[in-house]
């Protein structure tokens, strides 16, 4: 059963999540994606994000009423940083087999900075969705020279030594950003579309980003 594992802060949760996911799931014949709210992302200043449980709560309303997503609170049971390896370890762990981890091109830019990044692929097949101002192919020849070597173009996408898949996605996604709602949230303007209501409705019960 192929596994959809969509990573990620969640800083709130929205439209363009949800969407990316959908078309992943379709795309791909994904049965399930598990979204997996990080604890403390390693990456990103943390001084001002919400505590990972209400991020985790924010991610499961938003995620309700789709049967093939699911939510893990995984990752706040980990000691902080969150680090993705230890996620797909996890998985696998569970019995997990097929998995495929959906990543920006943004962030696989930046894998060289990740804990034991060359295990990652070893672990799980990928899914890179280009982000705005990187391409996949300019993000691809950013990662290492010894990490590239384990690859082999195959037709759209690329082979691991192990057998795991690199897929470049033509997925294009939502132009939302998680960023773009707290200074709307923050600055007393209307979010609505952008997320789901009943997320709004948490951001503004927990006056979360100053509401």
């Amino acid at each position: 059963m192929k596994t959809g594992i969509f990573g990620g802060t969640f800083n709130p949760p929205h439209i363009g999540h949800l969407r990316l996911a959908e078309e992943a799931s379709e795309r791909y014949g994904l049965v399930k994606i598990i979204f997996v709210p990080c604890h403390q992302p390693p990456h990103k200043d943390s001084s001002n994000v919400p505590a990972s449980s209400d991020r985790l709560n924010m991610t499961t309303l938003a995620c309700a009423g789709n049967h093939r997503f699911e939510v893990s609170g995984l990752e706040l049971n980990f000691a902080a940083p969150s680090y993705t390896v230890n996620t797909l370890k996890h998985f696998r762990a569970e019995r997990v087999n097929d998995i495929y981890f959906i990543m920006g091109s943004d962030s696989l830019s930046e894998i060289s900075t990740w804990k034991d990044y060359e295990n990652l692929f070893i672990l799980a097949n990928f899914i890179v969705v280009d982000r705005p101002g990187i391409s996949f192919s300019e993000a691809w020849n950013n990662i290492p020279i010894k990490l590239l070597k384990n690859f082999s173009q195959d037709h759209d996408h690329f082979t691991h030594t192990s057998g795991t898949l690199m897929i470049p996605s033509s997925i294009k996604g939502l132009d939302i950003s998680s960023t773009e709602i707290r200074t709307l949230v923050k600055n007393g303007l209307s979010a609505k579309y952008l997320t789901p209501d009943p997320v709004l409705d948490y951001i503004r019960e927990h006056n979360l980003y100053s509401f």
